[in-house]
This record gives C-alpha cells, structure tokens and sequence, in this order.
C-alpha cells in the first residue's frame, strides 16, 4: 500500500505506541522515558516522539521544548529535536503549533484525523531507529485514524500498555488490550507505573500503595510484563523542567540517568528490545 505516509515511514524500523486506557497514569512520561531510553542505547540510533494526544499536548513540555516552534521547508516540516545539534530525537506536537501555549485545541474527529495524518505524512522524519508514538487515553478516534493511516507499516507496528495498580486503572488497560486485539497489533508487554514510592533522599522503593496488578494481569493474559515504575519526586522535577543544570551536550537526558527510574527503565527496556528482535 503506496501513500503519503508509507513513503514518509519508509527508514522507520519500528513503530511503537504507547497506549493507556485511563487518563492519569503516567503514559507521556512512560513515553518521555522509551524515547530517552532508546536514544542512550547507542550513540548512533535515532529516535522519533509523536505526541498525538491533541488536547492534552505534554511532550514539548517533559522534553524542555515547549518555546520551540516547527517550521516548514521543501521537504515538509522540520520537528524539534530535544537534543539540540545531535539530531537524534526528533519531537512532534500539536503543543508546537498554538499560537499560545495556553490555548485548548477543540477538535472534532474529523480534523483530529487530518492532524494526524499530516504528523504522519508531512513531517521530516528521516530515517529513525524508532518511533515513539504517545497516544490519548483510551481508544477513541485518534488510535482509529493512527491504525488506519499506518495500515501500509503495520508488520513494524507494536504497542506497550501502560497501567497503575489500582482496580480502575486495570480495568481500563484491559479495554486497551481489547483493541490492540481487534485491530491485530502486536503488544510488546505491560508496564505498571506508579507502583510503590522512590525516596528522594536514598532512592529506596516503598510499597505504599498497591502493588502486583499489573504483574498479575500480564500473566492472566498472556503478556509479557516489562517491570514496575515508582512515584518518583526527582522524575517529576526533570520532566517539569525544575532542575537547573545544562551542562553537557543533552541536559535533559543527563539530568534524567540520576533518577531512581532511570535505572528501573533500563530493565524495562531490555524487555522491549527482547520482544522487537523476536518479532
């Protein structure tokens, strides 16, 4: 299947989504973690981060990017890339279109739609090692237009599920899981954030909420459970932009590897990249 955005997505090896069947579990910052964590993983890969969670834009935001701007050129739009002159991640985000970072974007699903085939067909992806796709809570018409619009790269599409340990939460990621099921992707495994809390002095993860359930859906279900994330206090200053320190060639990311979660991500990683050499 020839179009737009096949040939766009032709030097993409890997498409991932990150997928989240409640609003409130950490999913952009899940998203936020892959894409760092995939750039760190060798000093030549090349990774991508789409944000087509259109009325809650956040990842210019976590990437410290958020007063930076898209423009166009001949071969379509530049993204901004996190990592300044490097240009390994590249960021996409309807967050870098408004006219002020305040505005609400309300959107019907047909110019939802159009949106997203535009990040999709018009962006000068290049060629990426990996796409990072952070989708809206739940299964609404974005994910519908995204397994439509990349129909023609579906054998590189995979999905992650993000989830907490509270009933709710896993109740919701099974709704998740239920589409990934009807719509044939592949689902790369289960993370549960917000599992237990980080001290921010020594780094020593307490079980003060619930804690399992995402373990325990994974193995009813057949999936593979890619491991546990913390509350971390340190993450949420990095990713609000609260650490003050731009030494170094990608500050962001070095601010990063000194959280409790980075560690924590590096296993969750290796689980992926397990289940995409499989695949």
């Amino acid at each position: 299947m020839d179009t737009a955005v096949t040939r766009r997505l032709k030097n993409v090896k890997h498409i991932i989504l990150v997928l989240a069947g409640k609003g409130g579990v950490g999913k952009s910052s899940v998203s936020t973690q892959l894409a760092l964590n995939l750039a760190s993983s060798s000093p030549t890969v090349k990774v991508g981060i789409l944000d087509v969670d259109l009325t809650g834009p956040s990842i210019p935001r976590m990437f410290g990017v958020d007063d930076k701007g898209v423009h166009q050129s001949s071969d379509g739009w530049v993204p901004v890339y996190a990592d300044g002159s490097n240009a390994r991640l590249a960021c996409m985000s309807v967050g870098f279109l408004l006219k002020n970072k305040g505005d609400s974007v309300v959107w019907r699903g047909p110019k939802k739609n159009g949106m997203i085939r535009q990040f999709l067909s018009d962006v000068r992806w290049g060629e990426l090692d990996y796409l990072v796709i952070d989708t809206p809570p739940g299964t609404s018409d974005e994910h519908l237009s995204l397994m439509e619009h990349l129909a023609g790269v579906h054998s590189r599409l995979s999905a992650v599920i993000v989830t907490t340990p509270q009933a709710v939460a896993l109740m919701d990621a099974m709704k998740c899981l239920s589409f990934t099921r009807a719509v044939n992707l592949p689902v790369l495994g289960l993370i549960e954030n917000m599992s237990g809390y980080a001290c921010p002095c020594c780094g020593e993860v307490s079980n003060v909420f619930s804690t399992g359930g995402g373990a325990e859906m994974a193995r009813r279900e057949e999936l593979k459970f890619l491991g546990t994330l913390p509350v971390d206090t340190e993450l949420v200053s990095v990713l609000d932009g609260g650490v003050e320190d731009e030494s170094g060639e990608f500050p962001l990311l070095e601010r990063y590897k000194k959280t409790p979660s980075a560690k924590l991500f590096e296993e969750i990683l290796r689980g992926i990249l397990e289940v995409l050499k499989k695949e």
